[in-house]
């Protein structure tokens, strides 16, 4: 696929602190990224970088295999701080001087103002605006030149559940406008909910790049149960598959070791006389995969 960025040993260090260590990943076209850590793991640093307002130390990026264009960069959108407009002008007033310093077109205000939900209240006051207002008004003002891609930095951070919401299918319906998106958070759910891609950093390195759904070689595991699981159980031990089976009350829980579909393991145990009455196949979480990931690293 195309990469729209391309991140190569990127360094930030200020005095004796080391913000970003060597750090190498890149972006293909039409995906959504999250650059998942702590506070104080390199995030927003990084982005400072690649938008040219933070100076690196060692190391370069290219923007549509660009180096350090200005061109480039007037494809790129990008909220990284609170949203910072005029209080007393209507939303539709700022997304006008928003455009007129990007020169794009007035007539993309009230698209973009759909986009986010607020084009009922384009002519109210910003000040009037709840802080997930303010938020997707300045979505809106990022998205005003279609850019080809969308940065945001925390864009749930201080919101109510429902602003949360609202600002991640907001994400959803703009990635799937075919825009990529480079998200910053420190919220695995988040990532978990919005992106296809993660990039893990901690101290400034990073622990894992690459597909959220590919995080770790792990097959996921069975939950499952019949009417006597202690037979269940001793059939499972028996095959090849799993690593590990466990048992609770009800169901067992059977890890995989090996690929196996939930129809070939239920044909295997037809077979051996086995009638199942409960079968999922689950993934483990990010939460799962992020901690195997950190705690394999440290």
């Amino acid at each position: 696929m195309e990469k729209v960025l391309e991140i190569n040993h990127l360094t930030k260090k200020f005095g004796r602190l080391t913000a970003v260590n060597d750090l190498s990943f890149s972006v293909e076209k039409g995906n959504v990224y999250g650059l998942l850590g702590p506070n104080g793991s390199g995030k927003s640093t990084t982005l400072g970088m690649i938008l040219n307002v933070v100076n690196a130390t060692e190391g370069n990026w290219r923007w549509f295999g660009q180096e350090h264009s200005i061109d480039a960069l007037k494809k790129v959108g990008a909220i990284i701080e609170r949203p910072n407009f005029y209080p007393y002008l209507s939303a539709e007033k700022n997304l006008e001087i928003v455009a007129q310093i990007k020169g794009a077109d007035y007539s993309k205000i009230d698209e973009k103002l759909e986009i986010v939900g607020l084009i009922d209240r384009k002519k109210d006051k910003f000040s009037t605006f709840s802080l997930g207002m303010k938020q997707r008004l300045a979505i809106a003002a990022a998205l005003l030149n279609d850019p080809y891609v969308l940065i945001l930095d925390e864009p749930t951070n201080g919101l109510d559940p429902q602003g949360i919401i609202q600002i991640r299918e907001i994400i959803k319906q703009i990635a799937a406008g075919g825009t990529t998106i480079i998200l910053a958070s420190h919220l695995l759910d988040e990532v978990e909910k919005v992106c296809s891609h993660v990039v893990i950093l901690e101290k400034g390195k990073t622990l894992y790049s690459g597909r959220v759904d590919e995080m770790t070689a792990s097959f996921g595991y069975f939950e499952l149960s019949a009417s006597d699981n202690k037979i269940l159980k001793t059939v499972l031990e028996s095959l090849e598959f799993f690593e590990k089976i466990t048992a609770n009350e009800t169901h067992l829980k059977a890890i995989l070791s090996l690929d196996l579909s939930a129809e070939s393991l239920n044909r295997m145990l037809f077979e051996k006389n086995i009638v199942l009455t409960h079968l999922v196949k689950r993934k483990e979480s990010l939460e799962q995969q992020f901690l195997q990931i950190t705690q394999n690293r440290n």
